[in-house]
């Protein structure tokens, strides 16, 4: 595991580590490996392992586990470009074969910043670290796997994810990359499969004839926090749009897969992202903002252009929002529209399927002012689960008719808590299991729809200023207004 000091891997990985062992998943003779600068021994490794884990990790603490788990722990220290690091970390995994059966096995996690990939990629080339037979040959008439795991953003435009794939190719066969999404680990976004394909009642009506319009929203109550240094030049679309929000687009919008294994669940998301087409005006049909100085929860926050490390003429964006439209039999004419931001009044990420209003209702106008439009919500985070609204009568002697929802939880109808993303993909990495990693493809699909919009917005716009805690930038409700619709409340 490179990049073993920062967030992702104190607060994710290794706890998602210990929380597979704890559950059974890992083999005995599992073994985590950390580089990095430090000038560290095991045992200090071992000891912030320990820390994250007692302090982030979802199951509970089990000195057992701990214990065998523990007994795998190694750290290397250097830098990148560290030929001679390299050749320890090598030897250190051939000891590991050794002493623990790990049977020439390698998983190469690179929590680190992008600019690093191919560096880092070229170093496990020249140490033989990602060829089986350099380092371990064949092992028990087998051939040991190889494989790598990196972390968004995938390159920033078009162009640099195709020269991080080069970089990756030259090295890895596409099998062995693993991109890493969390979003597609979580429990509630693998549902929408199983709610679209495993029920006969939504299907149908899923589609034009019946579904306005679709709203997916990624809305978080925090700024940038210490990300400065990422956050600024990259921004909310680049952030989360190109790859969270464009990947539950297209399992929203997927024909139905021939099975449920990589190859199939690609191609019909890939078939999707294809056909996503932007709005002919881009003025019209994109919004962004910056949120500015403003209170969240009752507390006064710095605006974003007063965070420490953003330059005061910065016009990366913390809310974007686009329409969309997607080219299919089944979705034409239906607009779907992206958001994304920072600031904003609570953390929500959610997809709203909203249903086309009844052509004809045989009530009077004053029994019907409260009814809106019926809704199938999935609740992607926090509160996970499904909310589906719809008109019912008030009790009483009036037709009165008002939006009600019924409602499905994770929380309530399963005793077993939902494991975290990041244990999903970790198992997935080591039994190399792919579906819920996008390739190649996917990848580039994202950027060819994301570039033409940067471009514009670096070319014609700035950031609108919105206050810290509110929905957004006027812009973005006035993009919903121009199509007659508005945004669900945050």
């Amino acid at each position: 595991m490179f990049g073993v000091t920062g967030d992702l891997a104190r607060k994710k990985l290794m706890p998602a580590v210990y929380d597979l062992a704890n559950r059974g998943l890992l083999p005995p003779g599992f073994s985590l490996v950390g580089y990095a600068r430090r000038d560290w021994e095991d045992e200090d490794f071992a000891q912030l392992t320990y820390e994250s884990v007692k302090e982030h990790a979802r199951t509970p603490f089990r000195d057992t586990v701990w214990q065998q788990l523990s007994e795998g722990v190694r750290f290397v220290q250097g830098d990148f470009d560290d030929n001679a690091a390299f050749d320890r970390l090598a030897q250190t995994v051939r000891d590991l074969d050794q002493e623990r059966g790990t049977g020439g096995n390698y998983a190469f996690y690179l929590s680190i910043p992008p600019k690093f990939f191919p560096l880092v990629v070229q170093q496990l080339k020249r140490s033989g670290l990602s060829d089986p037979d350099a380092v371990s040959g064949v092992v028990g008439g087998r051939r040991p796997w190889r494989r790598v795991v990196i972390e968004k953003p995938f390159g920033h435009d078009l162009a640099s994810a195709r020269e991080l794939n080069a970089n990756l190719d030259g090295v890895f066969p596409p099998h062995a990359v693993f991109r890493i999404d969390h979003y597609l680990g979580k429990e509630t976004v693998q549902n929408i499969l199983a709610l679209r394909f495993a029920n006969e009642m939504y299907e149908p009506i899923w589609n034009r004839g019946y579904i306005d319009h679709v709203q997916i929203t990624m809305a978080e109550d925090i700024g940038i926090g210490g990300r400065a240094g990422y956050y600024d030049g990259i921004g909310a679309a680049r952030d989360v749009i190109q790859n969270h929000l464009l990947q539950l687009l297209a399992l929203t919008a997927m024909e139905e897969p021939v099975a449920f294994d990589a190859d199939s669940l690609r191609t019909e998301k890939e078939k999707v992202l294809s056909a996503v087409r932007l709005p002919a005006d881009l003025a019209a049909g994109t919004a962004r903002g910056q949120y500015a100085a403003g209170w969240q929860g009752g507390v006064a926050v710095h605006g974003f252009l007063e965070e420490d490390g953003i330059p005061a003429d910065s016009r990366t964006e913390t809310y974007a929002a686009l329409r969309l439209g997607v080219d299919t039999r089944r979705w034409a004419g239906v607009p779907f529209y992206l958001r994304a931001g920072k600031r904003l009044p609570r953390r929500m990420t959610e997809i709203a399927m909203m249903f086309q209003r009844a052509p004809h209702l045989p009530f009077a106008a004053t029994d019907t002012r409260e009814l809106g439009q019926n809704a199938l919500v999935i609740r992607i985070q926090p509160d996970e689960g499904i909310t589906v609204r719809f008109g019912s009568k008030v009790p009483g002697t009036a037709m009165e008719v008002r939006d009600v929802n019924m409602d499905f939880a994770y929380g309530e109808s399963f005793t077993e808590s939902s494991p975290e993303a990041y244990e999903r993909l970790l198992l997935d990495v080591l039994i190399g299991d792919p579906p819920l990693f996008p390739r190649q493809q996917e990848v580039e699909l994202g950027w060819r729809i994301l570039d033409p919009v940067e471009q514009f917005w670096a070319e014609y716009t700035k950031p609108e200023q919105y206050p810290a805690g509110s929905a957004g930038p006027a812009s973005a409700d006035a993009l919903m207004a121009r199509d007659g619709r508005a945004w669900r409340r945050l």
